[in-house]
């Protein structure tokens, strides 16, 4: 299986239940189309680097999958563009080292929520 990470920015104008539809619907489309979600961040609202459709603020969410299917991601960002929810989004195939980073920063969050 192939893991892949993306990330992605909503608007900051959703309220939190909005935010919350949104982040399941997308959870569901990997799910539907043959992935596996691995894990999930909820990043919160933080400032852009620079403003995006005139918003400075968005809220990141960060999905970590794997999948067989090879249309899944672009079908994923074709979801991505068709809502206006999403202002911008990112998604990265992960190698081994890609994927030992990533277990060392869950590891290292589990840890630290633990404390």
């Amino acid at each position: 299986m192939t893991h892949y990470e993306t990330v992605f920015i909503l608007t900051p104008v959703l309220s939190d239940s909005q935010v919350e539809e949104a982040v399941n619907k997308f959870n569901d489309f990997v799910t539907a189309n043959g992935g596996e979600i691995v894990a999930k961040e909820n990043w919160g609202l933080k400032k852009l680097a620079y403003p995006i459709q005139n918003k400075r603020n968005g809220f990141y969410h960060l999905v970590e999958f794997k999948s067989d299917n090879n249309e899944l991601v672009s079908q994923l960002e074709v979801a991505y563009k068709r809502d206006e929810r999403v202002i911008r989004f990112l998604t990265v195939k992960l190698d081994k080292h890609g994927m030992d980073w990533a277990e060392k920063r869950r590891t290292k969050l589990k840890s630290n929520s633990n404390k």
